[in-house]
This record gives C-alpha cells, structure tokens and sequence, in this order.
C-alpha cells in the first residue's frame, strides 16, 4: 500500500476517500464558491496539498459528470503533479473554462485523481524499418 500525506488547506471540504473495489479514482472538491460567465475562466482551488511518493505522479481529470453539471471543461485536459510539488502552500487547483454560466459551490466534486508510477527510462534507436503490419494507417483497424 502506498502512503499519500494530505494537508488540508480547507477545513470546509470533505477528507479523501480511498473506496476499495469501486474506483481506483479519488474525488477532489471545489474549496471555494465560484461563479463564472460563459467564456470566463478560473483556476478553482481544491483545497489540499499532497506529499506523493518519489516515483509517482497524480494525474488529475474531470469527473463524468462535471461537464454536464457544471458546464466547464478543464483547460489543460489532464493535470499532472509531480511528486515534487509537495510544500505546504502547493495548494492543487483546477484550471477551467466555462462554456455556460454557472455556479460552483464549496465541497462540489468537479474532479478526480489518481496517482501512477513514473514512466521508466527510455532510449531511443532510430531503425530504417519497423515491423511491416497491414492497418493502413492512423485511426484505423485495417478494415477499409
């Protein structure tokens, strides 16, 4: 088991919770009340700050359902926190655009982690060829 040490920036919002058997993903909450304007964006503080391994990353999404609730999208796509950024004052945050109006609120789960190993060393060795295969090319799975 692997051990995350979370300071708690916000006392408002709830504790992380690790449901074993269900998802593999944590819910990150808003730790503040935002409004934005269609087209607006924000970076959304999430209220915690987290000490992770040597070794690992966080990579940091929306939810399913926070396009639909809420109506932003997340800027960057996918966040990713390195375990280098662990002080106390490397509060997490959510950089969002707002394609509609509307209203966050304080303890709203718009997002959700989870932490992977750092990808291993790599080389690199340039080749004349690659192993011949028939896909035809990008996108598609040979069938045309």
């Amino acid at each position: 088991m692997v051990e995350l040490k979370i300071r708690y920036i916000s006392k408002e919002i709830e504790k992380l919770r690790y449901i074993d058997g269900i998802s593999d993903w944590i819910d990150l909450r808003s730790a503040e009340d935002v409004t934005l304007k269609a087209g607006e964006s924000k970076l959304i503080r999430l209220g915690i700050a987290v000490e992770l391994p040597v070794g690992y990353e966080a990579h940091i999404v929306p939810r399913s359902s926070t396009f639909r609730n809420f109506g932003i999208i997340q800027t960057n796509h996918m966040g990713v926190v390195d375990h280098s950024y662990c002080g106390d004052e490397d509060e997490w945050k959510m950089p969002v655009l707002a394609v509609r109006d509307t209203e966050i609120h304080v303890n709203d789960r718009i997002c959700q982690f989870r932490i992977m190993e750092n990808q291993p060393k790599l080389t690199f060795t340039e080749v004349e060829h690659l192993r011949e295969t028939s896909r035809g090319g990008f996108g598609t799975t040979g069938v045309q």
